[in-house]
């Protein structure tokens, strides 16, 4: 009687090796092959045919592999959205084969999956890339890049501007891990040279062109460098798109990207892009295994969907970008613009090698509101913000590079919460606009950024964004005269009820109680004024006073003052109460409650002298009053 060691000696006295570990022997295989013809094809048909209604609900139509389904799939113009999240196998020796890499497939929609993979491939071939992959979002590209490839106590050397959440996971996430962090110029090449010659670097990543600011690197000479000293350099391309600058080529080891932005350009859909060396991607692979920041099949699709209309998207954005940027670089009301095609433009000489940006530079640019010539100031943030609401064409919005023109105060959106010496040391003026150049007539764009220029002038007043009410909805019939009384005109104007520096929150509250407002001025006597006149100095609010002492009942008997707004209406005393209505509904600010009040005030050196209040309430009383007047005419 033979056992396993006598089928082994036999094996090997025939020269044959011992299977490996898994592997069927030929009755197994035998046994399995019955299996499977019973249960594939027409069989496994018959049995699904044969079952109850719950079995045929399940499965009739499906898990036929091959035959008309398969080749149509294969046939279809588009690309299939493959909408699963696990793959199955035929029988056990597939698993085996797709274990040990001879069987073509997917497993689980963590690792991988047909219509992203397609996705990839596509990238690949945009970038010149060995491998690709893509995620959740660019975030989730970068972070899980850095994870990867930057090991315990690493060293990792970035550029100062850059998307600010970038830098927040680089300066406060990785130290975690012991990884350093060493922030140079984005021109500063030599000082790149000097810390990898003698410090040495794990990683170098920096964006191109830079967020917001539009700075340039030197992508060939910072490749060559990182070859050089054995440091792995990653470039975040977002910007510019592989269609003006393409870092592989260059040298770089990858090219990151989010892809929300301009590859997928509709503003639908959230991805990042990760391309570059096969074994450093394979790498990253691994760790998003782990993580699993994946991105949807469909919104991979969509994504892939959208690269078909990448070049014809990026050159009419280019073009609306370099001319907007042309036509600012000479308004009086800027004072400054980066845009890198500008010869003023501090890397222009970078910018201007063709054979690193062939095409362009992409559909975002930067400018600064010249304001009051003080880029910190209040005023200078109040003009930008004029200048914004005014705007007919472009999304006020956080992102960039979709069909639609968007734009955003940098100061507001990605920098609201952030110290003065924070923004300073970054260059986030309070006149900072990014302006990302979408798909429309360049013209159109011009115009409407042109009109809107003409509101940065103190004492402006953006217009109701909102058409007129047509004729015929009753308003032709009233009379109007009452919309251009001045404010001085009017009659029974109560005396202002104010707060002062020094009046505590619980007294402030009392106050707009006693008097049944939700806002009051905040001030002080006048220095060098007449007996009782006083500088308005900030807007305090009932919404927002509430808010803070619920939150920290210990402030209630501290002075007001610093939890009041300084950005207000303000209106001179011979203004309309058409002016003053439209200055009511242009600002809204809804930290401060329903933004219901206007200042009157006049100008003395400098200083806003307080005359009046004048509320929402106020213009529909007077409104209803003149309308009674009329009536009994």
């Amino acid at each position: 009687m033979s056992g396993p060691a006598d089928d082994q000696s036999k094996r090997l006295s025939a020269g044959q090796s011992d299977p490996e570990p898994g592997a069927c022997g030929t009755a197994e295989s035998a046994e399995m092959q019955s299996n499977i013809e019973r249960f594939d094809g027409d069989n496994r048909n018959k049995v699904i045919n044969a079952g109850g209604t719950a079995t045929k609900a399940v499965h009739g139509g499906e898990r036929q592999k091959g035959g008309i389904k398969a080749r149509a799939t294969l046939d279809a113009l588009a690309t299939p959205i493959v909408q699963t999240a696990t793959f199955t196998f035929r029988n056990t020796a597939e698993i085996v084969a797709y274990n040990e890499g001879t069987y073509d497939s997917f497993e689980y929609g963590r690792y991988g999956n047909p219509t992203v993979r397609a996705l990839e491939e596509k990238i690949m071939c945009l970038e010149g890339a060995d491998d690709c992959l893509v995620s959740a979002s660019g975030m989730n590209a970068v972070t899980t890049m850095l994870l990867s490839l930057v090991d315990q106590n690493g060293h990792v050397v970035a550029t100062t501007d850059c998307y600010r959440r970038t830098r927040q996971f680089v300066t406060t996430v990785l130290p975690k891990m012991g990884v350093r962090l060493t922030v140079i110029d984005p021109a500063d090449v030599d000082g790149l040279e000097k810390i990898l010659s003698t410090e040495g670097a794990t990683l170098f990543f920096s964006e191109q062109i830079t967020n917001p600011l539009c700075r340039v690197i030197d992508t060939e000479r910072i490749a060559s460098l990182c070859r050089r000293y054995n440091t792995i350099c990653c470039i975040d391309t977002t910007f510019p798109t592989p269609i003006n600058h393409r870092p592989i080529p260059l040298g770089s080891h990858l090219v990151l990207s989010s892809a929300t932005k301009y590859l997928a350009g509709h503003n639908d859909v959230m991805c990042g892009v990760l391309a570059g060396d096969k074994a450093l991607i394979e790498q990253v692979r691994k760790m998003h295994g782990v993580l699993g920041g994946i991105v949807d099949p469909h919104a991979a699709y969509m994504v892939s969907r959208g690269l078909k209309t990448l070049h014809l998207r990026v050159n009419q954005q280019n073009k609306n970008a370099q001319a907007m940027a042309e036509f600012l670089d000479k308004h009086p009301c800027i004072e400054k613009v980066h845009y890198p095609s500008l010869s003023h433009h501090r890397d222009h000489a970078i910018a201007s090698q063709k054979h690193q940006f062939p095409n362009g530079f992409g559909g975002v640019l930067s400018f600064e509101i010249r304001g009051d010539g003080n880029p910190w100031s209040q005023e200078t943030f109040d003009a930008t913000a004029r200048f914004i609401d005014a705007l007919k064409i472009p999304y006020i919005g956080p992102s960039l590079g979709g069909v639609e023109t968007l734009i955003e105060q940098v100061r507001v959106i990605g920098y609201w919460d952030q110290p003065l010496e924070v923004r300073q040391r970054l260059s986030i003026t309070n006149g900072l606009v990014r302006y990302a150049c979408g798909i429309e007539d360049t013209e159109d764009l011009i115009a409407d950024v042109n009109q809107a220029l003409s509101f940065v002038k103190p004492g402006s007043v953006v217009p109701e964004k909102e058409p007129a009410m047509p004729k015929g909805d009753g308003q032709e019939d009233r009379d109007h005269a009452w919309m251009y009384k001045t404010i001085m005109e009017l009659p029974e104007l109560r005396k202002p009820i104010t707060v002062h520096k020094e009046t505590t929150c619980s007294d402030a509250v009392r106050v707009m109680k006693e008097n049944c407002v939700d806002q009051l001025p905040v001030v002080q006597p006048m220095i060098g004024g007449a007996e009782g006149e006083e500088e308005v100095l900030a807007l305090i609010s009932m919404a927002a006073l509430s808010r803070q002492m619920l939150a920290h009942p210990e402030m209630v008997d501290s002075p007001c003052f610093p939890f009041s707004s300084t950005k207000f209406v303000v209106v001179d005393p011979k203004s309309t109460l058409e002016e003053v209505a439209n200055a009511l509904n242009a600002f809204t600010d809804r930290r401060l409650g329903d933004g219901g009040v206007v200042i009157v005030a006049e100008e003395k050196n400098g200083k806003r002298v307080l005359r009046h209040v004048v509320s929402r309430v106020d213009v529909l009383a007077f409104e209803t009053d003149s309308i009674h007047a009329g009536a009994k005419k």
